[in-house]
Order: structure tokens, then C-alpha cells, then sequence
């Protein structure tokens, strides 16, 4: 199943997308006379395996009153998640090498995953703006990764029990301010800025992803294909990341954790291919979706 959230007559709410149909979570969970909820958040926390096997069963017997998606607004899937987006830099080798001729990073390949977090506050979603003041950052840079998105409460939890704390997959642009990484020795703000965290299509759920996943991931812009790469490549796995990630800490649902970049990024080009006014950024992960953004200097 796919979910989504979306903006209808002015209201947002979470859905499930069927194709080119909407189907309100919030109708499926009256149906079933389970607890009425709006939002995929509040969804995500009570969404386990034996609920997702319910509302599977029930949107393929059922028939539900629908919503044209192209009559809706797409959001980021979680829009304002509860805590930071947490993130891993350099997981791929390739890109690992690339950034190695800039200064955003240090010279070696990770023994270790490398940690950091960023704001989404909040996401933004497939055809939204990425906004950037001229004032504050004059290279941007664009980041296709793929997204986990965590759905259920653990600590300590063991690489093979990983997938069990997983409630799906989204594409995320990790959107990055090069010279403020360098500026600041450091990389929240430099990949914080406003709207600098494009989510989205939709959530794809792990029972739709084979497991170890291993999924097509590319980035195009403005029709040029920029990052071409496999998640089959990332030096840290997800069942790594995951179990590394959560000893002596407690992953929660609705957390997401976005796996890194592949190379292709804009620094790693000579000259560098920074981001400018009007370029068309699109970001795809296999069996996900693709999430599209226009860049827009201020």
C-alpha cells in the first residue's frame, strides 16, 4: 500500500493512494469501527502488522468513497515530524571519493555511519518550491536518497529484528548549502534552511519493498541525469543503520531516517554544478515514486 497526505477543500488529512484515487484513512478506519483517525501520523503509531492486514483486506473488498489525487494537493507525507529528520553522510563510497577534491567534508571513507540531523519544519512535498535567499547561501546543492520511515517504539534493536521496526519507504532531497557546510565546520544549518527537505510522493509500506532493499535511485536536473546508483551500494545497510542507530537510543514512529546520497551531487563536479533560479530538480527512488521541485532564488 501506498499513504499519503494531502490537502482537500482546506482541510489535510491522510490517505491511501490507489493509482489515480484517494481513499480517506480516516473512512476506512470508521468502517472497520477501529479508532478514528486523520492524520498518517497518528496512523503510523497504531499501524501494526496485524492493522495493515485489516485495512489491506478491507480496501480490496470494500469499495470506499474515493478522491481524485489530481482533484487534491500532495504533501510531504509527514509534514512536521516530531523530532528531526535524522540522516547518514557519506554511505555511499563513489560519493565518499567525489566530495573528497571540496572542503564540505573530511578525506576518508567512514568506519562507522556518520550522524547528523536536519529541520523539516516542514517538509515540503513533489511540486513545491525549493526557495533559497541569495543572502544566506550562494551553492546549493541536491541529495536523492532514499527514506525510512520508522513504525514502531525500540531500543538496542538487533540488525535481524530490524525490519520488523519499520513501517515503510519515501524519496527524500536532502538539500544542502555547500558553503555554509564549510562555513560552519559543521552541517544542521547548511542543510536546514526553509524547505531544504522535499519528501514525498508517498510512503510505499515495507510489505510492497523486498528486504534487503535494494532499489534504483537517480536524481535529474532539469532533464539531465545527475546521480545514477543502487541502495544495493550504501556502505551501512538499513538493518545496520537502524541497529547502530538505536543503541542507548529510542527510535519512535514517524521517525525518519534518510540513507545517504549516492554520487552525481552538484559539488562533485569541475567546475561544481550548483543549483540555480528556475532549475527543475527531480529525485526517484525504484518502486517509490519521484518527487519533482523548482528551484527558486530570492
Amino acid at each position: 500500500m501506498k499513504f499519503i497526505t494531502y490537502e482537500y477543500k482546506n482541510k489535510i488529512s491522510g490517505g491511501i493512494l490507489l493509482e489515480s484515487k484517494v481513499i480517506p484513512i480516516m473512512e476506512v478506519m470508521k468502517e472497520l469501527k477501529l479508532p478514528e483517525i486523520k492524520e498518517l501520523q497518528e496512523f503510523i503509531e497504531i499501524a501494526d502488522d496485524k492493522l495493515i492486514k485489516i485495512v489491506e483486506s478491507a480496501v480490496n473488498s470494500k469499495k470506499f468513497q474515493t478522491i481524485l489525487l489530481s482533484n487534491v494537493k500532495l504533501m510531504a507525507p509527514i509534514p512536521y515530524p516530531k523530532r528531526n529528520v535524522f540522516c547518514i553522510g557519506k554511505n555511499y563510497e563513489d560519493h565518499a571519493k567525489e566530495i573528497k577534491i571540496t572542503q564540505i567534508s573530511d578525506n576518508f571513507i567512514p568506519e562507522y555511519p556518520i550522524y547528523f540531523t536536519k529541520v523539516a519544519s516542514p517538509a515540503i512535498a513533489t511540486g513545491d518550491n525549493i526557495c533559497f535567499s541569495k543572502e544566506a547561501t550562494s551553492q546549493v546543492d541536491y541529495e536523492a536518497e532514499l527514506s525510512v520511515i520508522i513504525g514502531k517504539e525500540g531500543i538496542n534493536i538487533k540488525p535481524e529484528e530490524a525490519k520488523e521496526y519499520i513501517f515503510g519507504y519515501t524519496v527524500a532531497n536532502d538539500v544542502s548549502a555547500r558553503d555554509l557546510q564549510v562555513k560552519h565546520k559543521q552541517w544542521f544549518k547548511a542543510k536546514s534552511l526553509d524547505t531544504f527537505c522535499p519528501m514525498g510522493p508517498a510512503i510505499v509500506h515495507k510489505n510492497d519493498i523486498t528486504f534487503p532493499v535494494e532499489l534504483n535511485i537517480q536524481c535529474r536536473v532539469n532533464g539531465e541525469l545527475r546521480q545514477n546508483s543502487n541502495t544495493r551500494n550504501m556502505i551501512f545497510d538499513i538493518a545496520y543503520i537502524i541497529s547502530d542507530l538505536s543503541k542507548g537510543f529510542t527510535l519512535k514512529p514517524g521517525d525518519i531516517i534518510c540513507t545517504g546520497t549516492p554520487a552525481g551531487v552538484g559539488m562533485g563536479f569541475q567546475p561544481p554544478k550548483v543549483l540555480k533560479d528556475g532549475d527543475v530538480v527531480e529525485c526517484y527512488v525504484e518502486n517509490i515514486g519521484t518527487i519533482v521541485n523548482t528551484v527558486l532564488a530570492i
